[in-house]
């Protein structure tokens, strides 16, 4: 079983920091760390997908959701305010080793109310698919925060 696999080119997948760092530059934050499509993992081909996400100062993403897929936010540095509900009622404040749990369809915000340091974080979501759903509507001036 040992000589079916060239470990050396098929065994595991290093993303160096700078090029997502030059990634997470060109594309508005965001660089997919690993997707898994093509890796051959049956069960995970195509279904997965992890990025480093970067949230400057002042910034807040719109209201919006994932539709089917789930998505986990990792805070690596800085304060995030994840607002969620329809709108966006309900919060909680995330720092560092924090992390958030987005089930299917719920309304939700990313924001970094910090007006120097950016929010540095890793997502992952149960797809590859890059569905993100703007909704409208009124948002709450200040959130309930609740966790």
């Amino acid at each position: 079983m040992s000589g079916a696999r060239n470990w050396r080119t098929e065994g595991v997948v290093v993303r160096r920091a700078a090029d997502a760092l030059k990634e997470r530059q060109a594309n508005n934050g965001r660089s997919t760390l690993f997707d898994f499509k093509g890796l051959g993992g049956a069960e995970m081909t195509g279904a997965t997908w992890i990025g480093a996400v970067t949230i400057p100062p002042k910034l807040a993403t719109g209201l919006h959701h994932h539709g089917r897929h789930e998505v986990a936010l990792y805070i690596v540095s800085g304060k995030a305010l994840i607002r969620w509900g329809e709108r966006l009622e309900f919060g909680a404040e995330l720092g560092p080793g924090d992390c958030a749990y987005f089930p299917p369809h719920v309304p939700h915000q990313e924001e970094n109310p910090d007006p120097s340091v950016p929010v540095e974080a890793i997502a992952i979501r149960s797809d590859n698919e890059r569905i993100a759903i703007k909704l409208p509507g009124a948002i709450a001036a200040t959130p309930e925060l609740v966790a």
